[in-house]
């Protein structure tokens, strides 16, 4: 059909599957939903629709996805790489159908992607970042526990046509719930960082062409900055413009401050209990009793 194999990561995606697979089921013969052993009827429905099921724990992001890559047998060359609640619009379809079609050097390339609240598109608030999601996984991997980025070893090209997603599907407590989830493993990326002699650069967090690349420098580098929350806020809702997005917009930018300072917190009660950990040793053999009494 379409000589592009489709993988779906899921986890509990009963509620979004079904829209995503429907974007995808008319112009693609081989679509794998790659899932971390759902309990509800996630495998059921995507084996009732004709996609094929590979069960791995999920550990980290990175870990998983490139087992993942490794390790499914996809009938063709190029995957298309999404998520549950996201939409391959007809737009993306047909340019990726094309593109694949035309003798070239390229092994992967950036899809540009819209996120949506309540049915309004976040313009401003949310950039529509380009993502590294068609691509022939011999030239990818990826790194880093959270939000990782993805390593393309080769020519990278873009399409046009837009990815539709929808963080909200399930409800803000879910978003929430999940957000929670990424600040643990954003603080504990923080730490690793830290221990490491990675150096973190400007150049790239502010001009790096692959947005994940770029991302993951303004992290490290915004790691340093005091009042994180608050100027993660003002930049979403004031320099981007995501006051033009409407209620939606304040809304977005609100919720990605909290998660900053999540993630602020939650390093704060890592260090403080590796400190408390650092001097336990000594404090706990004081405390035992010796041998002599028991």
């Amino acid at each position: 059909m379409s000589g592009i194999s489709v993988l779906i990561l899921t986890k509990n995606e009963e509620k979004d599957l079904p829209g995503c697979l429907e974007s995808v089921i008319a112009w693609c013969d081989d679509i794998h939903v790659y899932d971390s052993f759902s309990t509800d009827g996630t495998v059921e429905i995507a084996r009732l629709l004709g996609a094929r099921v590979t069960s791995r724990q999920f550990d980290n992001w990175a870990s998983h996805q490139n087992w993942g890559l490794a390790n499914i047998n996809f009938k063709h060359d190029w995957v298309l790489y999404i998520d549950a609640d996201e939409r391959v619009t007809a737009d993306l379809a047909t340019e990726a159908i094309a593109t694949i079609a035309e003798p070239q050097d390229h092994v992967a390339f950036e899809v540009r992607r819209r996120d949506f609240y309540k049915d309004r598109w976040l313009k401003h608030v949310q950039a529509s970042p380009y993502y590294v999601r068609l691509f022939k996984p011999a030239y990818v991997r990826y790194e880093r526990v959270v939000n990782p980025v993805t390593i393309v070893n080769g020519k990278t090209g873009r399409l046009n046509a837009y990815l539709d997603h929808q963080p909200f599907s399930k409800g803000i407590a879910h978003w929430i719930s999940r957000h929670n989830s990424y600040s643990s493993l954003e603080a504990d990326q923080f730490l690793i960082n830290a221990a490491s002699s990675e150096r973190f650069e400007l150049s790239k967090a502010l001009l790096a062409r692959n947005f994940q690349v770029r991302r993951y420098h303004q992290k490290g580098l915004f790691s340093k900055f005091p009042f994180r929350p608050l100027v993660k806020f003002l930049l979403l809702y004031v320099v981007r413009g995501g006051f033009l997005d409407g209620k939606p917009g304040f809304s977005y930018a609100l919720l990605q401050s909290i998660y900053e300072y999540l993630i602020v917190l939650k390093v704060e009660e890592r260090l403080k209990l590796r400190e408390e950990r650092a001097v336990m040793p000594d404090d706990s053999r004081s405390a035992m009793p010796s041998d002599a009494n028991t």
